[in-house]
């Protein structure tokens, strides 16, 4: 294995040490939770979901108590599932040359956990932008919409007015905290925008992506990001610079590459025109020349689309910085303000690499982003920052078979006791450890056709003297689909910090949002 992930994997292990052990907290009045703040009910209060969901957090916090927090730190590791955890943690110590299943990632070490229901207004199985915005609004919404309750209609501009919701962020700003926002994906994507945007469709991330919309009437989630209400964020990391581009505009990294805004607006530009503060990265360069102990407000994109794999990045040191850097710059920044900050950061690319039934690329980004969770422990009090780990949503890779221990999770299954099937299929093929109910994995290309269109070969394949290790394996897939899909388990919500002791049991997603404001005194309790 590659001496840098042993090193990383070794650090987690002493960095888990910081989380804090959960401690018993007398209940305590509302007015104890943030006295120093004043709380204003969000303009969703009225809704099911969240007066559901405002009910069950009241109920935790008569009976525990909760301490005030300052800060919140979001973790989301985008398609996180508790399998992705596990082979994750196993992989992360055979990479460090240790036991693997006995191996501990920094996220194992937060105190109280619980599971989070992920479905959404309308899907059993959602997607990233519905569960996004439970989380930072407290209530479900349809899958797909940003930014807007369930009363919303697909891609319908005129049915936005109305639906819109504030979000954790908004709610921060408005009583003058520091905001930032952290991805590996684009800025523009999903997870991060569903903390500023209000949309009617998440694919509207530049005008040019609105297939005829009006972008007077509708506004692009990029152009939402520089006009936000709210002023600006104090530090926004990640890619997914063309959205902030016109298609006349060069890419400043790639050669004969241009942006993809279509209304002439460099939004770069825009940004850094709001103020000398203001100012704009697109490299590990201008990333590191930053100072970020001073006021300074940056926009950093470092890559057109999405950043690189983890895996990838490792090959390009000089490109881009790591998660774990970004969320120390972060911290850093946020910092600075005494009344205290919200942050959230996001593992974007996890749920990337399982679309394409590609393990070892989503288990090395979730190792890089359990190494941005340790940083964010090693970082703040523990007495004052309220940190939750979890994920959107899950995917459908299962750990499987009856491999022995500290057999390499990402090889073939071999139990090492022999008999009548050993580690083979009732076919006579061996099998791997990890798989996927579905996804590209289940064909393979064996040619080209007469018009050079591959010629697909479905089904098991024999794996005998493979490199299933190998960076672009596609582990096997039962159902063949061009891309894997999310599912729809249960993922884990961890925590650690005052309100932690709230997470606990099945909570239903969108309680998140009201642990968390209610620990920050931003919210109010509901009414009897």
């Amino acid at each position: 294995m590659r001496p840098s992930l042993a090193v990383l994997a070794a650090s987690l292990t002493v960095l888990a040490a910081c989380a804090t052990p959960p401690e018993a907290a007398a209940p305590q009045a509302d007015a104890q939770l943030a006295p120093a703040r004043e709380s204003v009910k969000p303009v969703q209060s009225a809704d099911a979901y969240y007066t559901s969901a405002a009910a069950a957090v009241e109920a935790r916090i008569a009976a525990r108590g909760a301490k005030p927090a300052k800060n919140v730190i979001l973790f989301i590791g985008d398609g996180m599932g508790i399998s992705t955890i596990t082979a994750a943690r196993i992989y992360a110590g055979q990479s460090a040359g240790e036991d693997g299943e006995s191996h501990h990632l920094a996220m194992d070490g937060l105190p109280y956990s619980a599971l989070s229901k992920t479905y959404s207004h309308n899907f059993q199985i959602s997607d990233s932008a519905g569960t996004a915005v439970a989380m930072v609004s407290g209530v479900k919404t349809l899958s797909g919409v940003l930014g807007v309750n369930s009363s919303v209609s697909y891609g319908n501009c005129a049915s936005v007015p109305g639906t819109e919701v504030d979000t954790l962020f908004e709610l921060a700003a408005r009583a003058g905290l520091s905001t930032g926002l952290v991805s590996t994906a684009r800025i523009t994507h999903a997870t991060p925008a569903a903390a500023y945007a209000k949309a009617p469709l998440r694919d509207w991330e530049a005008d040019s992506d609105m297939k005829g919309a009006s972008s007077d009437t509708c506004r692009d989630i990029a152009r939402q990001l520089i006009e936000w209400p709210e002023g600006s964020f104090d530090i926004l990391l990640g890619g997914g610079r063309s959205k902030f581009l016109t298609k006349e505009t060069p890419d400043p990294e790639y050669a004969g590459r241009t942006g993809d805004r279509s209304d002439g607006r460099n939004l770069t530009e825009e940004w850094t025109a709001k103020s000398p503060d203001h100012t704009f990265a697109f490299d590990k360069a201008g990333f590191e020349a930053t100072d970020f102990t001073t006021g300074v407000k940056l926009l950093g994109l470092f890559e057109p689309s999405h950043m690189q794999y983890e895996l990838d990045r490792e090959a390009d040191r000089a490109g881009e910085p790591h998660i774990a850097d970004m969320t120390r710059a972060a911290i850093t920044r946020l910092s600075q303000n005494e009344d205290g900050y919200v942050l959230m950061v996001e593992g974007g690319r996890i749920d990337h690499a399982h679309h394409g039934g590609n393990a070892i690329r989503a288990l090395e980004d979730t190792i890089a982003f359990d190494l941005a969770i340790a940083t964010a422990l090693e970082m703040t009090n523990p007495e004052d920052t309220l940190i939750i780990v979890t994920a959107d949503h899950s995917h459908t890779l299962s750990i499987s078979g009856y491999a022995q221990r500290n057999n390499p999770i990402l090889g073939l299954s071999v139990s090492g006791l022999g008999g009548e099937g050993g580690s083979m299929g009732a076919d006579g093929l061996p099998y791997t450890t990890l798989g996927y109910a579905n996804g590209p994995g289940a064909c393979r290309v064996t040619g080209k056709d007469s018009d050079s269109k591959d010629v697909l070969a479905c089904g098991r394949e024999d794996l005998t003297g493979v490199d299933t290790q190998a960076p672009d394996f596609r582990q096997p897939a039962l159902v063949p689909l061009g891309s894997e899909t999310h599912a729809g388990e249960d993922v884990a919500a961890l925590a650690s910090g005052p309100g932690a002791n709230l997470i606990s049991g099945v909570m239903e997603q969108n309680e998140l949002f009201h642990v968390m404001g209610r620990a920050m005194g931003l919210i109010p309790a509901p009414a009897n």
